[in-house]
């Protein structure tokens, strides 16, 4: 079978949308134009009638209730929704939310804008698999307290938190539960029921859905959870999201969710086999580091360190390979991710890692490829790195004393 360049294997990142989920779509971008808020005709009622059966294919999904799925432009505005929405709503009853140091800036970022306001935010360490200390979850858990907001499985390292046990532990103490689940539809189950979260986020271009089209799931009883909305203006979504509806992109969005349901178990065997093939030919280059939990961690996604070899370069150096690095390219400045600090790594190894995601159309020779070619200019990189060559002549470099002229 012949490759396709360059290889696509940041499917983290985004995935391309399933040509059946496309197709699903195209109707609501000509004949079925109609806006789904426009209750007095046909081509309003035909809108109407496709958003609420992507909202029963989303539901269906989680193991939620269809009036439970409140839709968003992506998780970034669930996010926010979850997070702001509580804050507000529930301000008379405390102030502090508590979150972890791992979680993606859509979550970071709307409690720092909190804090700005008068909230008190605490944020988890991670041990070096990536985990927080369920006792130090529970210490942190005040009277005050309104939100938790854990991550169900890491974007960078793959890492899965047991959040059924985060949530007893919430419940236990009177506290919401939100999860962003970005990363998870199509590499592991989701059942909100389960799990016993409050409020899960969701963005459709993580698993073969198009982009600017997300949604968050509000817990209807046991509690009723209520938010106070970002956005006023007409009262679309009960109240929670006001705006016209992405009719085409929610028609996307629920398609995507109910090929997730159709084919779960299958997709994770075949990401699995695929993931872990990659990793046993990566694994061989000399020093290669496997990052987050080797066993709790997503079916598709390897975070691999090559020691004394810089991210950016390696990627520069396999330009027909889409992957990304743990350095994050900044304005004036090459910042290791604060992820990998966070589990401990020095910024050596940050800077070194790689992160490998694969998806429903990668196959075996796209991987044999790229494990071939990484380990080639890995090699070739370090032959060039005065570093290595100490490495390999057995110097400790970390009792190396260095003198800057």
């Amino acid at each position: 079978m012949s490759l396709v360049f360059p290889v696509y294997f940041d499917n983290s990142a985004t995935t391309r949308v399933d040509p059946r989920v496309l197709e699903t779509m195209l109707p609501y971008f000509g004949d079925k134009f109609g806006n789904a808020a426009s209750r007095s005709h046909a081509y309003g009622w035909t809108a109407e009638a496709a958003v609420e059966q992507a909202r029963e294919q989303v539901a269906a999904m989680l193991g939620a209730n269809a009036k439970e799925i409140v839709w968003t432009s992506g998780s970034t505005e669930a996010n926010n929704l979850a997070i702001k929405g509580v804050a507000e709503m529930y301000r008379e009853k405390g102030n502090h939310i508590i979150s972890v140091i791992t979680e993606h800036k859509a979550v970071i970022d709307p409690i720092k804008h909190l804090e700005q306001q008068g909230y008190r935010a605490t944020f988890l360490e991670v041990d070096a698999l990536g985990h927080i200390d369920l006792d130090a979850l529970r210490a942190a858990i005040t009277d005050q307290t309104i939100l938790v907001s854990v991550m169900a499985a890491n974007n960078e390292i793959g890492t899965v938190h047991p959040i059924a046990a985060i949530a007893a532990i919430c419940k236990e103490r009177g506290t919401l539960l939100h999860t962003d689940a970005t990363q998870c539809p199509g590499k592991m189950a989701l059942d909100v029921q389960a799990l016993n979260v409050d409020l899960l986020s969701l963005s459709a271009h993580k698993f073969y859905g198009p982009k600017g089209v997300g949604a968050l799931y509000v817990r209807r009883k046991n509690p009723r959870v209520r938010l106070s909305p970002l956005l006023d203006g007409g009262g679309h979504e009960r109240g929670m999201r006001s705006g016209t509806l992405n009719v085409p992109g929610i028609v996307g969005m629920g398609a995507a969710a109910q090929l997730v349901t159709d084919s779960l178990s299958a997709e994770v065997a075949k990401l699995s086999a695929l993931r872990d093939r990659l990793e046993q030919s990566l694994m061989r280059v000399p020093g290669a580091k496997l990052n987050g939990d080797p066993q709790h961690r997503l079916p598709h996604l390897s975070n691999i360190s090559f020691p004394y070899v810089e991210g950016e370069s390696l990627l520069m150096g396999i330009k027909e390979i889409a992957v990304s690095s743990g350095s994050a390219c900044t304005s004036a400045s090459l910042e290791p991710s604060y992820v990998l600090k966070g589990l401990g790594l020095g910024d050596e190894l940050a800077h070194s890692s790689i992160r490998f995601s694969l998806g429903r159309f990668s196959t075996e020779a796209e991987v044999d490829y790229v494990a071939a070619r990484v380990a080639r200019e890995v090699e070739r990189l370090r032959e060039m790195s005065p570093l290595w060559e100490m490495v390999q002549d057995g110097v400790d470099l970390s009792t190396v004393k260095w003198t800057v002229h």
